[in-house]
């Protein structure tokens, strides 16, 4: 998996958006699946494993400690077979890569005893606090410490399974905790556990390695661990409904027909929660998600006839990840609304960028903005902060009048495989800047 790519984008802005996107396999599935590759001394194949920055990253880090990383001909599949490995080997740089390598520290523990981490690194979009993660491994017997920045995990008599009280119900710090129960010794249970489809899918994938595991998609989640390490499988990676989210924000602003095929409506219908309270439609036939052309976006007023709020919440709700498309496409849309984002005090600080463009909107403060729509954006010259914001921009920038260029490009291609490409096949103009004359 390798991948080259310019630093700045030139957008030109006001073209019809119009084809069919086919989804990738999910960013946020794909790290926790690979890292419970180390659950095992046999192969893991992933077919639909996207082929972006975070998971090359992960897979380097893979490789640094002493995994075989194989692949053929298709770009997303990756045979990941971890017959030996080393915990002392874990590179501090690239573990500084992805916040996502945080990942490692039950399956290595699970597997190793022991293990020095160094801090994960990722998104800069306000505190993002570990505890949840210490806390759980210390509820499986490990010994946590930290010296020098560095993460410390000692369990020498292994772990053993246990009630497992989450004081959040972190993604990362769940799929930690089902991770390292899966080769446990004894029954855990999960108490206030993530949802997201994302768990989920890890839960199927260790079930086709050996682990039992039941209740995933709930809050309570019972592992019990088989006191070894697991078989080898083969499994497909879920669509990323992140990325889905994104691409209805994304056609609804720029006014064409798109269709995306192969989406379950169960992971769609978190995402209307939030979208369709400014009047984005949607049509869902036979796992094909249309959004039709030449919507009439219109924000729905509460019932009392109050300005709506737009807000986060753990899944089944409004994801986070998608509170700055809600932004963009409050901007175009007729009336006025209230976004709040909830979980990271630094996730609107792009919207600075958006009111360069003319967009209408007032920061109240860190997690909380009122848009006043339509407004006609004008393209400008904008830096991307983080993978969402940065996808947001962009459709702004695709949506708006005039050319935009979009640096920092390298964060929108951390979380959305060839968008350039892919966009630029429904009727965008996006090109990198050092690919100009």
């Amino acid at each position: 998996m390798t991948s080259g790519s310019s630093s700045s984008w030139l957008v030109k802005g006001g073209n019809t958006l119009s084809g069919t996107l086919v989804p990738s396999g999910s960013k946020n599935a794909a790290l926790p699946i690979l890292a419970a590759a180390l659950l095992t001394d046999q192969p893991v194949t992933l077919h639909r494993c996207p082929n972006i920055r975070d998971v090359r990253a992960m897979i380097d880090l893979l490789r640094n400690l002493g995994a075989n990383i194989s692949s053929g001909s298709d770009p997303h599949t990756v045979t990941v077979t971890a017959s030996r490995i080393n915990p002392a080997d874990l590179s501090e740089e690239l573990s500084r890569k992805i916040r996502a390598s945080i990942l490692l520290a039950g399956p290595l523990v699970a597997r190793t005893g022991s293990i020095e981490l160094p801090p994960p690194g990722g998104d800069v979009i306000g505190r993002r606090r570990l505890d949840t993660h210490f806390l759980v491994l210390e509820m499986l017997g490990a010994e946590v410490s930290f010296k020098d920045r560095m993460i410390r995990v000692d369990a020498p008599a292994g772990l053993k399974g246990t009630e497992i009280h989450l004081d959040e119900p972190s993604v990362t710090a769940t799929e930690n905790a089902i991770m390292a129960a899966s080769v446990a010794k004894g029954t855990s249970v999960i108490y206030n556990a993530a949802c997201e489809p994302n768990v989920q899918d890890l839960a199927i994938l260790l079930r086709s390695m050996g682990a039992e595991i039941q209740g995933e998609g709930t809050n309570r989640i019972t592992i019990h661990g088989k006191g070894k390490l697991l078989n080898g499988t083969t499994h497909t990676v879920c669509p990323d409904h992140i990325e889905i989210g994104s691409f209805i924000g994304l056609a609804a602003c720029c006014r064409g027909r798109v269709e995306i095929p192969g989406v379950p409506a169960g992971i769609i219908r978190p995402t209307m929660i939030g979208l369709g309270r400014l009047g984005v439609q949607i049509i869902h036939e036979n796992d094909t998600l249309i959004i039709p052309a030449d919507q009439d976006l219109v924000v729905n007023p509460d019932r009392s006839g109050d300005i709506p709020t737009i807000y986060d919440s753990p899944w089944p709700g409004f994801s986070p990840d998608l509170t700055s498309t809600a932004v963009v496409v409050a901007t175009q849309a007729t009336g006025t609304s209230l976004i709040f984002e909830k979980m990271f005090e630094s996730r609107m600080f792009f919207v600075d960028k958006l009111a360069a463009m003319g967009a209408a909107l007032i920061l109240c403060d860190p997690h909380r903005v009122v848009v006043s729509g339509p407004s006609r954006l004008v393209g400008t010259e904008v830096s991307s902060p983080d993978i969402r914001a940065g996808m947001a921009l962009l459709t702004a920038a695709l949506c708006a009048r005039g050319d935009s260029v979009i640096h920092n490009v390298h964060q929108i291609e951390r979380g959305y495989e060839n968008i350039i490409e892919r966009l630029n096949n429904l009727g965008a103009s996006i090109r990198p800047l050092n690919s100009l004359e």
